[in-house]
């Protein structure tokens, strides 16, 4: 069974959940508005080599599967 966590580690939790939500939606809004925020948390500019306009489709991808994964483990 699920056992709840201790009281310090249930708002640790918590916090990284929703820093998940929050950086997925900078991903998803990378797509949309290009300044030096959003270029320098871009995640293809991670995974590969040399980031162009064509990668920069995998940014909400990525994006909406952690926003989902997050939601999913904030709901659970």
């Amino acid at each position: 069974m699920y056992e709840r966590p201790p009281p310090g580690l249930a708002v640790l939790d918590l916090i990284v959940t929703l820093g998940g939500i929050v950086y997925g939606a900078v991903l998803v809004s990378s797509v949309f508005f290009r300044n030096r925020f959003t270029e320098a948390l871009r995640i293809d500019a991670l995974i590969v080599p040399k980031p162009t306009d064509a990668t920069r489709v995998l940014n909400p991808v990525i994006g909406l599967m952690l926003i989902g994964y997050n939601a999913y483990s904030l709901l659970r």
